[in-house]
């Protein structure tokens, strides 16, 4: 694998002069991104049923075309704080595996093309419950983008 080389959370190789595409978005102040071949839909907020005895970062799940998707509050996840949900809240559909997962976010921000290397977090962060969710930080003209772990975060074997 040459330098300028990637694995993505699929296993496949991604050249970073092509860049990696990422869809961002919002948690509080700051920016996060997944793999754009990992995320099926941005849904509006709709009505979330909770689940009885769940973990309690998962908010419950909702009805997605006839099938029941979990729903993970990433903030609660992240051990962030908690903001009220605005008319800008989503939930991103996200595939982890072959498990779908909705994810709750601040905000949809875009669609980015990270071209320079990732900064491997295991440098920048100490606290090694969180860094095990991420999988790096981006930089994109000066603007930070914490790359997340899909697999940690949800918990699905890699």
């Amino acid at each position: 694998m040459a330098s300028d080389t990637i694995i993505n959370d699929l296993g496949e190789e991604i050249n970073l002069n092509e860049g990696l595409q990422v869809v961002a978005f919002k948690l509080r102040d700051e920016e996060y991104g997944v793999n754009i071949f990992q995320v099926q839909e941005i849904r509006n907020l709709v009505d979330i049923t909770r689940v009885p005895f769940s973990a309690s970062y998962i908010k419950g799940v909702i009805n997605l075309r006839g099938s029941v998707l979990p729903v993970i509050d990433l903030k609660s996840r992240l051990g962030l704080e908690q903001t009220p949900y605005t008319e800008n809240t989503r939930i991103v559909t996200v595939m982890v595996g072959d498990l779908p997962v909705g994810m709750l976010v601040d905000a949809v921000t875009e669609t980015l093309t990270i071209r320079s290397k990732l900064v491997d977090t295991k440098k920048a962060i100490n606290e090694k419950d969180i860094s095990k969710f991420l999988s790096g930080i981006g930089n994109i003209d000066g603007r930070l983008v914490i790359m997340l772990n899909l697999e940690e975060i949800v918990g699905v074997p890699s």
